[in-house]
């Protein structure tokens, strides 16, 4: 399969009704520890939303959700790679995406047959503590090497400024979370992150 080379990820469906109509493909709805009901109606939004502007939702962790409100696409972290059915995911008709950091992750998520690997963080990140070193350029082009054909996605500490070396390294896809959310004007930004990756990736 092949990805938008833009992936935002945010943590609301307000975020997405914010940013989605700009013309964003690609979009994960990433939400921790919510009640149930609450993350439920948040996917429903979501889809709802990107069913109209055309932009293909993602759902991170939520796989039983996901099957339940007939979403198409999930993305796994290795926990909740471990715990998930996939054979009820793969029934489904659910494309995967699973996150990696080592060695040992990605032969778990390779395992897995996903649609996609993300690896990270490439660069330091502030959005969660990690207990991995930042992977650096030369991971990303090693990682593409083993996980093609399959695309491989680039997350962690990314800016419009870093996107010429992470594609040049073998990325297919950029992911995005705070970047974006944090700046001043996130709507501007988003325009800059779906120009320069449009730009790069056409070359």
């Amino acid at each position: 399969m092949k990805l938008d080379p833009f992936y935002l990820i945010v943590d609301s469906s307000d975020w997405i009704e914010r940013l989605v109509p700009l013309g964003v493909r690609l979009v994960q709805l990433r939400i921790k520890e919510r009640p149930e009901e609450e993350l439920r109606a948040e996917i429903l939004r979501a889809k709802s939303i990107c069913a109209r502007y055309g932009s293909q939702l993602v759902v991170n962790d939520y796989w039983r959700l996901a099957i339940e409100e007939g979403c198409d696409f999930i993305h796994l972290g290795q926990e909740d790679l471990a715990a998930a059915d996939l054979p009820a995911i793969k029934a489904a008709g659910l494309k995967l995406g699973v996150s990696t950091h080592d060695e040992a992750e990605l032969q778990a998520a390779l395992a897995a047959e996903p649609d996609y690997v993300a690896l990270g963080p490439v660069y330091p990140t502030v959005l969660k503590q990690m207990k991995w070193a930042p992977q650096g350029l030369q991971r990303i082009t090693g990682w593409k090497k083993r996980v093609a054909p399959l695309p491989l996605v680039a997350i962690g500490g990314l800016t419009v400024e870093r996107l010429r070396g992470v594609f040049d390294a073998g990325a297919d896809s950029a992911a995005v979370v705070t970047d974006i959310t944090r700046n001043v004007d996130p709507e501007a930004r988003t325009r800059e992150w779906m120009e320069e990756t449009a730009s790069l990736r056409a070359k």
